[in-house]
């Protein structure tokens, strides 16, 4: 993972909800705070990113796969892809 790198590290002060932090605690023992922090922003993001790449997606959604473009259309490939 990208934070076990070497990296300018900033110091975070806020309040979080106690429930949450002490589960976030006792669901990675042995991470302290900064980790589970690290670990938390992670996850948005890898959150985030996958939510792009899904809306980037949702263009072909309004088509139906047997409409080709310029590279033949979804339905074929596949079907070649789970013959392969």
């Amino acid at each position: 993972m990208w934070h076990n790198h070497a990296m300018t590290r900033i110091r975070v002060s806020t309040t979080v909800d106690q429930t949450l932090l002490e589960e976030a605690r006792a669901a990675r023992i042995g991470l302290n705070d900064a980790g589970l922090m690290d670990a938390a922003l992670e996850a948005l993001l890898q959150k985030h990113r996958r939510a792009q790449i899904d809306s980037a997606y949702a263009v072909y959604d309004g088509h139906p796969l047997s409409e080709a473009d310029a590279w033949g259309d979804l339905e074929s490939w596949r079907d070649a892809v789970g013959r392969a």
